[in-house]
């Protein structure tokens, strides 16, 4: 039994089960304005205050901690699913030991209006989150760093974010922020908690959590800890030969276990401390069928695959210590938050291949970040503005290393794809917030220098390279309260994203199958330079609107590219990360929100995007970015009883928005989903979701993307057909 193995959620059960019990109510709303025009929800990543989601000059979107309840996400995927211009890409596992990696990256990474992966900002508790890493057969995805029951908040921010945030917020940032004692103590209360178990039929997972909060004299502590058990995400695949030609979900189990303990000490009235310890571990065995051979006979050869067992482990470690200052009536700063932190991750991943006749042959790949770091922020509060200054400092060790049996030819074990890499960022940044009338003016600039500084120890792929540059980065957002009906706002923005190690240093070599890869010494950094343009406003205290259109411009883009090579022996395939000429990627959004009634809640979306990149000349398009979708959504809240549903339709991706006439191109497909919970008692809620009850068979593009059209495993690609999810949380 799962609940036998969490010691951790039957300790705060039994610590927090003498608390009485309470009704936590619905989260608090935002506060209404002087002229009594409602809010949107608070924003911490648009500008790095404190500010309403209507009064910042671009596009964001906030998960608060009732959303992210009501919504109970095994996932960011799933959390993120209603969001018409975000992605996150996350292929059915099919990979080999040697080759191919696909789906071996769990949940790679956020897609932001058509930029992923790196290029995309994720930050928890403003420390960013591993990067994402592949080669050859090994991939590392960035998402399942985290597990979503311990998140209080999780924003979306679009377009570059490289002002507020240095590298890496090119296509935009996802700030996510864990519980906090303050997030479970509510009024006067000094002890309270929660536990929740859940499963869900799309994984076979289940989910047991607890966490508690107490606070006593000047200190509050918070202990929260997460156990999920299943197995690999279901398909419509129904093909379960063992074999290669699969299209089911290759068996496996997947284990996770999160905790976080964070320790609070109010030294006065104007200063506290914050201490936070964070550890995860999730790891996923899997019999990996479809790279077996599915027959055997005098002609299959001795090197046939006839079974492959494959152990990924996924660790991370996260130790933070954060000042606070605040005080409202000082003359020059009155609020200072400075974080120290350190933080370990790393991901192993594991096969042993059992070969017909041949040797049989293992691979053990590590990719590892251990991070360190500074940053610092104020504010001054003047007549009409306020300032926003900081500086930020971080230095990563990133380092990888490929082992294993029976190399291939020309190869020895161990070795790296890449030197150890010292990786160093430091920024300083300053915004103002001006505010004239009914007009806000929101100027921001920031200076960061990044260093690569590799070390040539155990390396022999080759020269390697130093690497450092500084970029600056202006953003000038400005919004014009108008009337409450019509708003109009502007945001122009640069960003930037420096190389990673990899793209710069790197070698590797297979002569037999006629490829090799190499670094690029000269690869500079991506630069972006966006505008957005909008109008929002709110119809009485029920309606509220916004439309926007974007067009970001890219030069330098980075992307792996053969630049020279037949695939031969003789004259194999280079591969190579270069700077393509520039990209471009443009659209438009739509989104309205009605309070129909009381209690009832309608919303609806659509979000459009077009990209293409230029290289010598030749114009593409850009394959990152997804097709049309339109979402509409109801909620209705009576009683104990909360109900739920959502329509999304995502159009046909066309062969005109693809750069090669290949690929399978998924058509349109509508997915309806529904949810209802009731409170049994003020403090214990019971909750099912049922996914795709309609039982569509439909593949999402961030998932199929690359499969050629006449494969016949596209079965093997589909998203889940339909689930159900049941949980029951108890407030304590």
């Amino acid at each position: 039994m799962l609940l036998r193995k969490t010691p951790v959620a039957l300790a705060l059960a039994a610590i927090f089960s003498s608390t009485a019990l309470a009704d936590p109510g619905p989260a608090p709303s935002a506060p209404a304005s002087a002229d009594t025009q409602p809010l949107g929800e608070l924003t911490i990543s648009a500008t790095r205050t404190a500010r309403s989601t209507d009064a910042v000059p671009n596009t964001v979107t906030v998960h608060d901690r009732k959303r992210l309840q009501q919504r109970d996400a095994r996932d960011l995927k799933d959390l993120l699913e209603q969001d018409v211009d975000i992605a996150v890409r996350a292929s059915t596992p099919r990979f080999t030991a040697a080759g191919a990696s696909t789906g071996r990256a769990g949940n790679e990474g956020i897609n932001i209006r058509g930029l992923e992966g790196n290029q995309v900002l994720m930050s928890l508790d403003g420390i960013r989150l591993p990067q994402s890493f592949s080669f050859g057969a090994f991939a590392s995805g960035r998402v399942d760093y985290l597990d979503t029951e311990l998140l209080a908040g999780a924003e979306v921010l679009r377009g570059p974010a490289s002002t507020q945030f240095g590298s890496d917020g090119l296509g935009g940032a996802l700030l996510l922020r864990t519980l906090s004692a303050e997030d479970l103590l509510s009024g006067s209360r000094r002890q309270a908690g929660f536990v929740s178990a859940s499963a869900a039929t799309a994984d076979r997972s289940t989910k047991l959590s607890a966490g508690g909060a107490t606070a006593f004299g000047p200190w509050t502590v918070l202990l929260a800890g997460v156990a999920r058990e299943g197995h690999g995400l279901k398909t419509r695949g129904s093909d379960e030969s063992p074999n290669a030609s699969r299209t089911a979900v290759n068996p496996s189990d997947v284990k996770s276990r999160s905790v976080l303990g964070k320790l609070g000490f109010q030294l006065s009235a104007r200063h506290a401390l914050l201490a936070t310890l964070e550890t995860r571990r999730r790891s996923t065995d899997t019999n990996v069928l479809s790279a077996v051979v599915p027959i055997i006979d005098a002609r299959t050869p001795a090197t046939a695959v006839i079974g492959l067992q494959a152990q990924d482990r996924l660790d991370r470690q996260r130790l933070s210590f954060e000042h606070r200052y605040e005080d409202l009536e000082a003359p020059w700063v009155q609020v200072v938050r400075t974080q120290v932190y350190t933080q370990d991750s790393k991901t192993r991943q594991f096969s042993a291949e059992d070969r017909y006749q041949a040797a049989d042959r293992t691979r053990d790949g590590l990719y590892r970040e251990q991070l360190v770091g500074l940053s610092t922020q104020a504010q001054t509060q003047l007549p009409g503005q306020r300032l926003s200054y900081g500086l930020e400092l971080s230095r990563n060790r990133i380092t990888a290393l490929r082992d294993g049996t029976v190399p291939p030819a020309g190869e020895t074990f161990p070795n790296k794809p890449f030197p150890d890499t010292r990786y160093t960022l430091a920024g300083a940044f300053v915004q103002d917030e001006i505010e004239a009338g009914e007009l806000s003016v929101i100027p921001g600039l920031r200076l960061e220098h990044y260093a690569l500084k590799p070390s040539t120890e155990g390396y022999t792929g080759g020269a390697v390279v130093s690497l450092s540059d500084q970029a600056v980065t202006p953003r000038l957002g400005v919004l014009w309260r108008l009337q409450p009906a019509l708003q109009p706002y502007l945001q122009w923005s640069q960003g930037f994203r420096a190389p990673t190690p990899d793209q710069v240093n790197n070698g590797f070599a297979n002569p037999a199958q006629g490829y090799r890869s190499i670094g690029n010494p000269d690869l500079r950094p991506e630069h972006a330079n966006s505008l957005e343009l909008g109008l929002r406003g709110t119809l009485g205290r029920d309606v509220r609107w916004q439309l926007s259109a974007y067009r970001n411009r890219y030069r330098d883009f980075i992307s792996q590219e053969i630049v020279q090579g037949q695939g031969t022996p003789a004259d194999p395939l280079v591969f190579q990360y270069v700077n393509l000429a520039q990209a471009r990627i443009q659209g438009l959004d739509a989104r309205l929100a009605w309070q129909a009634a009381e209690g009832l809640a309608l919303s609806i979306a659509l979000a459009d995007t077009r990209g293409d990149t230029t290289r010598a000349g030749v114009e593409a398009p850009l394959d990152t970015v997804q097709p049309a979708r339109f979402t509409a959504a109801a909620r209705w809240e009576r009683g104990a009883w909360d109900l739920q549903a959502a329509w999304q339709h995502v159009a046909a991706k066309k062969a005109s928005r693809t750069s090669n006439a290949s690929y399978f191109l998924p058509p349109a497909h509508d997915v309806l989903d529904l949810g209802v919970s009731y409170r049994l008692r003020p403090d214990l809620r019971l909750a099912a979701f049922v996914n795709n009850i309609g039982h569509r068979k439909y593949w999402r593009w961030s998932d199929v993307r690359g499969i050629a059209a006449n494969s016949p495993l596209l079965d093997a690609y589909t998203a889940p057909g339909r689930q159900l999810q049941v949980s029951l949380r108890a407030e304590i």
